[in-house]
């Protein structure tokens, strides 16, 4: 009898999987703590025979050689893929023994990447769970664009007919086991649901509803921004990345972290955004610990910028950086925990600034009152509606473009607080005048603000 068990990355959007048999277990897609793994096949008392790839990612750096070196399992990677470290390339139709009776198949779904590889887990010669990657996802499909501009288009083709593939190889029972599409940057369209099927992904993926050329245009008109930090996953994944170093980071004083942010290093205050607006060092940005940090964080930061990390605990300092290895911010120059007294030398102040609701924003500007309403979600957001009047400027864009922001009280918002809360600390941090919108953007109309909706 078989078994999977799924790893869940949820701040990337992610998901791994643990498959096997009594003795033996395939790990497919493995995340770079790689002991999230380890753990399950010690709880099972199985041995990780084989660490299986989809695709060189984009999104995330793999844990997959640290593991199969712990392990002594065979590293598989698609054939296709350009990379330079020891690994058994896998071709279409090929089949190795994960246990017994219980295989795993190759099967080729170009698409997400060039070098795509799906792989169906087959007992006695039946097919029993196939691991997408990033190829059929729940609703959708991986997105084609992250290699090549030039080769997108044929890439998104390529995507239409590996879902039919999939569909017209498997049973309608089989279960569809992606990597991508619960978050993940990585999907052409946000997924809806847990779990799915090829018989449920026939009757809901447009990929499987739409012909080729219908599909294309749909999905190219659909992509979101890249988020930017995604350049640097690629190689270091081709490459092979070091092994993940999560021993605490060296702490530092309040005089370290006035050091750091006169020197124009990154401060990030990883409380939530109520308790930062509250108190906070000056000059420190907020992102929020249980907020989709390893995204947001490594979108925006400049690529090797020192950053150090000021948490409320030592647990929540921990998590922070388990999250930032994931995306390969690999070392914290140094953090601190405790709250804004321990972080500010003696007698210093810190800052702080208010929060508001579209309610509030409403009823300051029926007082006659004057603000400045800046929108920093996306732009696929902003397109579906935004309030009359404001100004626009995606989060992943605004430290660069913070002078284009108009003079006067400035009022940010998101899609629900989170991101809005980031930015009013960017902004913050130079000196404005701000107010948080925490709140809901659905929550903007009826609070009598004119939403303009295409």
């Amino acid at each position: 009898m078989f078994f999977v068990d799924t790893v869940e990355t949820p701040g990337l959007g992610n998901r791994g999987y643990l498959a096997g048999g009594r003795s033996t277990a395939v790990a497919v897609d493995p995340p770079r703590d790689v002991d999230r793994l380890l753990a399950p096949a010690a709880r099972r008392g199985v041995r990780i025979a084989l660490v299986a790839e989809t695709h060189v990612h984009n999104d995330y750096v793999t844990g997959g050689p640290e593991l199969a070196r712990l392990t002594g399992a065979e590293y598989l990677v698609p054939a296709g893929a350009r990379v330079s470290l020891p690994r058994t390339p896998v071709a279409d139709g090929d089949r190795l023994e994960v246990d017994g009776g219980l295989v795993l198949r190759a099967l080729a779904t170009p698409g997400h990447t060039p070098h795509h590889t799906s792989y169906v887990l087959e007992e006695d010669g039946r097919a029993v769970a196939v691991f997408t990657g990033g190829s059929l996802l729940i609703g959708t499909v991986g997105r084609p664009d992250l290699v090549d501009p030039r080769l997108t288009r044929e890439l998104a083709r390529a995507q239409h007919a590996s879902a039919h593939r999939l569909a017209e190889e498997l049973d309608d029972e089989v279960p569809v086991l992606p990597t991508h599409g619960f978050g993940s940057f990585c999907s052409s369209a946000p997924s809806e649901g847990d779990a799915t099927t090829i018989g449920k992904e026939r009757t809901a993926n447009d990929a499987l509803l739409k012909d080729a050329d219908a599909f294309v245009a749909d999905l190219l008109a659909g992509l979101d921004d890249v988020p930017a930090y995604y350049v640097h996953m690629q190689p270091v994944n081709a490459a092979g990345p070091a092994p993940v170093d999560l021993t605490p980071p060296r702490r530092a004083d309040a005089a370290e972290i006035a050091a750091r942010l006169a020197a124009g290093e990154w401060v990030v205050d990883l409380r939530d955004r109520v308790a930062f607006a509250e108190g906070h060092v000056a000059g420190a940005f907020n992102f929020e610990a249980d907020g989709r940090l390893a995204v947001h964080l490594a979108w925006l930061i400049p690529w090797g910028k020192p950053v150090t990390l000021l948490a409320e605990s030592p647990g929540q300092l921990a998590g922070a950086q388990r999250e930032l290895a994931r995306v390969g911010i690999d070392r914290p120059a140094a953090a601190a925990t405790g709250g804004p007294a321990d972080w500010t030398g003696a007698g210093a102040e810190y800052r702080s600034y208010p929060r508001g609701t579209f309610a509030d924003l409403a009823g300051a500007l029926g007082r006659g009152g004057r603000a400045v309403l800046l929108d920093v979600r996306r732009d696929t957001e902003r397109a579906r509606g935004h309030v009359d009047g404001s100004v626009h400027i995606p989060l992943h864009r605004l430290h660069d473009r913070l002078g284009e922001v108009p003079d006067g009280v400035v009022w940010v918002h998101c899609a629900g607080g989170m991101r809005a809360a980031t930015a009013a600390s960017m902004l913050d941090a130079a000196g404005r005048e701000v107010v948080a919108v925490d709140d809901s953007f659905r929550n903007a109309e009826r609070a009598g603000l004119t939403v303009v909706r295409p």
